[in-house]
């Protein structure tokens, strides 16, 4: 399944991807390399260790690479003010406590929720995906029915 993300994170992993194959490959060869030169590798903790260094590194690469080629990405222009959508900054009211609370929907890659970024696939985000202002709609979480209300759609610079 694709995961929808900003252009700004899709430049962000490709930066973090060029990292990794640019300076960490090399990184672990030469501790790999330095490894070999203790000697015997059959009781050779330190090239066991860069041995496992290099699988990791190679599965890191591989599922930001996985990432990469799935993603869908949504550019600032493309995000919906009048219904909520990916990318959307959303000011909800929950109706039971009587707050006030700003969100704007991300992926699951973005997904911050103490900085004000829920993911598309959350309980609320989910449910709030194509609501308009003045929208009421419920969600079930561990805690019970939570009843909110759209109260504006916008957009933000990330």
């Amino acid at each position: 399944m694709a995961n929808t993300i900003s252009r700004a994170v899709k430049e962000k992993l490709e930066k973090q991807l060029e990292y990794l194959i640019s300076v960490r490959k090399k990184e672990v060869a030469e501790q790999l390399k330095e490894a070999r030169s203790f000697g015997d590798l059959s009781e050779n903790a330190e090239y066991d260790e860069a041995k496992n260094e290099q699988a990791k590194l190679a599965q890191e690469i591989e599922d930001l690479q996985q990432t990469l080629r799935e993603a869908v990405v949504v550019d600032d222009d493309d995000i919906s003010v009048d219904e909520v959508g990916f990318g959307s900054v959303v000011k909800l009211k929950f109706m039971d406590r009587n707050i006030i609370r700003e969100y704007q929907i991300v992926g699951t890659i973005e997904s911050d929720p103490d900085n004000g970024k829920i993911s598309d696939d959350s309980p609320i985000g989910k449910a709030a995906l194509k609501k308009k202002v003045g929208d009421f709609f419920e969600v079930e979480t561990p805690g019970g029915t939570m009843r909110l209300e759209v109260l504006e759609i916008s957009r933000k610079n990330r």
